[in-house]
């Protein structure tokens, strides 16, 4: 029960990538981009190096780019110390889960939260769960949301999912999300493109939004 002890394993490389079912293309007018859990308690369980390494400067690149081209960021954290009716079913795979330490719930310090960006208090597997995120969404008019964070064949697939379900296009970042292992990261990746996302890299959603951004301004 809870989180396993992870080992170290490389990010996926381009070529081990799932082939997608869809054509989507990421859009800066239309997307909204999500991180996904990145406080400290779920990342202090990943050994130094990678894939952390990659994965948070991956992350700060993708908030950056989607900074620039006004594309809104959204964060999710659960609020720590819930008690047995708060977490419901969760006690039975993770137990108790994160406590009321500070440090824990602290989004990673790198890709820490501006004073623009919206964070949501999570609940359950899916960002959506209990939370304003589906209300963003109709009160901008955005229809793709962009997923980065940890872990990747919960959390993010999850939330995915319920995405796809809300007719909401879901782009999984292959090299901006982790997992307890690399066998579950490639797994987690396999199920989003066969049945519910466009999974990317970072260089190429972040190619995108720039494509996107000169064609706005020429």
């Amino acid at each position: 029960m809870g989180i396993p002890v992870i080992t170290a394993y490389p990010m996926p490389a381009p070529a081990e990538l799932p082939r997608n079912q869809v054509a989507w293309r990421a859009d800066p007018d239309r997307a909204v981009l999500l991180i996904h859990d990145m406080q400290r308690y779920f990342v202090d369980f990943f050994p130094p190096g990678e894939p952390v390494t990659s994965l948070v400067e991956n992350i700060r690149q993708l908030r950056l780019s989607a900074l620039r081209a006004g594309m809104p960021v959204v964060y999710t954290a659960q609020p720590g110390a819930m008690t047995v009716a708060e977490r419901g079913l969760l006690n039975d795979f993770w137990g108790p889960g994160m406590s009321a330490d500070a440090a824990g719930k602290r989004i990673v310090d790198e890709i820490a939260p501006g004073e623009r960006d919206v964070v949501l208090t999570k609940w359950r597997y899916s960002a959506f769960h209990r939370t304003a995120l589906q209300q963003l969404f109709r009160q901008s008019g955005r229809d793709q949301l962009v997923i980065c964070g940890v872990y990747a064949h919960v959390g993010c697939l999850a939330t995915a999912c319920d995405a796809f379900t809300l007719d909401i296009q879901p782009f999984l970042v292959a090299d901006a999300v982790a997992d307890f292992s690399r066998q579950e990261h490639l797994e987690g990746l396999s199920y989003a493109a066969r049945r519910c996302a466009a999974v990317t890299s970072t260089h190429e959603l972040l190619a995108s939004l720039g494509a996107a951004e000169l064609e706005t301004s020429s």
